[in-house]
């Protein structure tokens, strides 16, 4: 069924191919936006229609929402879908999309603000009966806020108010080292988001990040489509997802699921969200933040329900609601999620860049692969790490984990690092095998999951056998015309 005859995708990669390919399924026309860097990218391929954005930074073209919107007037599509970073929560994009007479495949503007405030957001949710840790702000406790962050207890977490990425973050265990965090976590916060305002909350040690998929139509009707597990995290950042979470006990996962739909129908949500919470080993979950846009690892949620996300969410932004009951929604199976990174693990995660030389993807029962890339692109500093997800499904996690296993011993990125064989070791390390994640899992089994002292010689024979496996690659090796051949035929 087409909602819009036409929709413009405000993002590149991996997410604009995942978006655009929905469109084409439900016969939606779709919209690509690209800055020169990207003209060749996959996104700008398999979009009908392709608009070229100025810009002298990369990045800085995915951010100019005039020059967006103006470029979806000027080529006929009905709504703008943003995907995730860039201007997917970006509450001024989504009020002049709407000025404009667009639609917005996203929640309204007013939603978007009061979840992008962490303060403003954690007190709606203590307002409506949802866990929040005990915590203090700038705001209430004025020239008092070291002592009354104090009066909390050790350890403590400063947390910048429009923070995210672990920036404006700091865990401070000693009272004497307090007022310097909070100084600090100030600095980072204002340079990173122009904002400096933090608040203090109590710091559940080992906490697993679960996280409920919701639903909403804007008039206060709600469901959920139950919970991922995003514990396992570097630098504040997840890396890898799973739905359901594992040892997660039923009745737990009904209070955790109902708390989301409590918030989300409180504050009217429209489109697709997620609410994010801390659940300590005691059994305690609280409130931590609410993503007003699609998931990263959305994937999962789909696998195991069935349902594509980005069909819904534009089925609610075209005013048909929800299409689906809570009553409709059933977990079948597992699924597990890895993000493929430009980076190299052993070295920080620093992001890496090169070329794409050589791509093999995996394939089999229960596999997807979501990707944006394709060889020989060029992977440079302009954008996100992230490459493409990998994502398994099983009957049950240890299929899952099994086919999830062979999909990324068979993906080959060549010509730039990447996190594939770091992402290996993980999986397959006996303490994430049984699911038993919190945050603190990667630092915490950090020698266990380093890359072992390797041969250099056995890696480069590795890579070559690799590579002349690709006929690609062959050709281009031992293709190559004898002289004469080369000339033509006037040569005689």
């Amino acid at each position: 069924m087409a909602f819009f005859n036409k929709v413009l995708v405000a993002n590149r990669g991996e997410i604009a191919c995942r978006v655009i390919r929905t469109l084409r399924r439900l016969g939606i026309a779709s919209v690509a936006v690209y800055h020169d860097e990207d003209r060749k990218a996959p996104h700008v391929g398999l979009a009908d229609e392709a608009v070229r954005l100025e810009g002298k930074v990369p990045s800085g073209a995915y951010l100019d929402g005039a020059q967006i919107i103006a470029a979806a007037k000027a080529i006929g599509a009905a709504a703008i879908h943003p995907g995730y970073g860039f201007l997917s929560e970006n509450a001024g994009f989504a009020e002049a999309v709407a000025a404009a007479g667009l639609i917005f495949v996203g929640p309204h503007a007013e939603v978007i603000r009061l979840m992008g405030d962490k303060i403003r957001s954690r007190d709606f949710a203590a307002a409506h009966g949802v866990p929040v840790a005990p915590s203090v702000t700038e705001d209430d406790a004025g020239e008092d806020f070291v002592a009354k962050a104090a009066a909390i207890g050790f350890p403590l977490l400063i947390k910048a108010s429009a923070g995210g990425g672990g920036k404006g973050m700091k865990i401070v265990r000693k009272p004497e080292e307090l007022a310097e965090n909070i100084g600090l976590a100030k600095g980072e916060a204002g340079r990173y988001f122009g904002d400096p305002r933090v608040f203090a909350e109590r710091l559940v040690e080992q906490p697993r990040h679960i996280e409920v998929q919701v639903l909403g139509d804007g008039t206060g009707n709600v469901i959920h489509l139950y919970e991922r597990e995003c514990s396992i995290q570097r630098r504040y950042q997840k890396i890898i997802e799973e739905a359901p979470a594992p040892n997660l006990p039923a009745g737990l996962r009904e209070r955790i699921c109902a708390a989301a739909v409590r918030l989300a129908s409180a504050a009217q949500y429209r489109n697709a969200g997620t609410v994010e919470f801390i659940l300590g080993a005691d059994g305690e979950f609280y409130f931590l933040e609410m993503n007003t846009r699609l998931q990263v690892e959305h994937p999962v949620t789909e696998m195991i329900t069935s349902l594509d996300l980005v069909e819904v969410q534009l089925r609610i932004a075209a005013g048909q609601g929800i299409g689906h009951a809570q009553e409709d929604i059933r977990i079948t199976g597992h699924a597990i999620e890895c993000r493929i990174c430009a980076e190299e693990p052993d070295h920080g995660f620093r992001p890496a860049t090169g070329r794409i030389g050589l791509l093999a993807l995996p394939s089999g029962e229960g596999i997807r692969f979501d990707g944006g890339i394709v060889a020989p692109q060029a992977v440079t500093p302009a954008f996100d790490s992230m490459l493409a997800k990998l994502i398994a499904w099983g009957e049950d996690r240890d299929t899952a984990l099994a086919r999830l296993e062979r999909g990324l011993a068979a993906t080959a990125v060549m010509g730039v690092p990447t996190n594939l064989d770091y992402l290996l070791r993980v999986v397959g390390h006996p303490v994430f095998r049984v699911g038993t994640l919190d945050t603190g899992f990667l630092e915490r089994f950090a020698a266990d999951i380093a890359a072992p002292d390797g041969d250099d010689e056995t890696a480069i024979a590795a890579a070559l056998a690799a590579a002349l496996g690709d006929p690609l690659f062959r050709d281009l090796a031992f293709g190559v015309p004898e002289p004469h051949a080369s000339i033509g035929g006037w040569r005689n």
